[in-house]
């Protein structure tokens, strides 16, 4: 597996990456700073930012539909971001008035747009994990979290994935694409004290999950049943996400942030914060795109 630095740009903390196949570029989202970004992938496995998009407080997470309109996971509150760049308001995810923010989201296989939350002040076992219907409602799988993070799903659909990172544990239930049926969660991983906490994850072509390990600085491969396979070092404590980009959806990007390390750390890896990209010998799924249905209600 080769792994490069990326990026020139180091980022506060970097997250949420995803391919837009139909413009050939990545985007993702930089929380702390409230950017969403999108970039340029070179045959070289190096990033270019092309563009950025900038809010007025944290953004969670981004999700692109087929005109390459915007969905994104602002503070508290979808937005909708026309190609023209108008924006508009879209469902409260986060009642006013709490502290509480959205975090990491990702599309189902038919386009719904799911997304976390965690707490400002601590955690609670409170924090969420909704989907946008194609009503504009919001439909809650879980109210019991202590931070909702890395969400995916396997080649035929089936099965979800879900990840609690204050809790150590991701999670798996059955998962009906076309209605949006959810079974049981289970257990699927659970990491041990002081191993790091699991991240944003991707799921590729052979089904298995590539896990990104806040903390640990890696990434981590593992098989439909949990079994760990493979570990890609990163030279940044704080992975955050991973997924698989390009033609081909052969090259893995990481994100990484470069909050929370102290300056000792930050000497010792002065590339936190940047992109990563690695050829790790398989390809990923693609992600679909947003469904885009009345997504401005609340």
């Amino acid at each position: 597996m080769s792994l490069m630095v990326a990026s020139e740009e180091s980022f506060v903390l970097g997250e949420g990456p995803v391919w837009d196949a139909p413009r050939s570029r990545l985007l993702w989202v930089d929380i702390e700073a409230g950017l969403v970004l999108a970039g340029e992938l070179g045959s070289d496995g190096r990033i270019e930012v092309r563009s950025r998009e900038a809010f007025d407080a944290t953004v969670g997470a981004v999700a692109v539909a087929e005109d390459a309109t915007l969905l994104v996971a602002a503070h508290d509150r979808l937005v909708v971001v026309t190609p023209e760049g108008t924006r508009q308001p879209g469902a409260r995810v986060v009642p006013d008035g709490e502290q509480r923010r959205m975090n990491d989201g990702k599309t189902d296989p038919a386009g719904r747009f799911l997304v976390g939350t965690l707490s400002l002040t601590g955690p609670t076992h409170r924090d969420v994990l909704c989907r946008l219907e194609p009503d504009g409602s919001l439909a809650v799988l879980d109210d019991d979290l202590m931070l909702s993070n890395g969400l995916g799903w396997s080649a035929d659909g089936t099965r979800f994935y879900s990840t609690d990172t204050l809790d150590r544990v991701i999670w798996v239930r059955d998962y009906d694409v076309a209605s949006g049926a959810v079974g049981e969660r289970r257990a699927l991983i659970r990491f041990d004290d002081g191993a790091g906490m699991p991240d944003g994850l991707c799921v590729d072509a052979e089904d298995h999950l590539w896990v990104a390990v806040w903390g640990a600085g890696e990434v981590r491969r593992y098989t439909p049943d949990g079994v760990l396979t493979r570990t890609l070092a990163v030279p940044a404590p704080h992975t955050t996400s991973v997924a698989f980009a390009g033609a081909g959806l052969d090259t893995l990007v990481i994100t990484t942030a470069s909050t929370r390390l102290s300056e000792e750390q930050l000497r010792a890896n002065p590339d936190s914060g940047r992109l990563f990209t690695a050829r790790v010998g398989v390809r990923g799924l693609p992600v679909a795109p947003w469904s885009g249905v009345s997504a401005s209600r609340g």
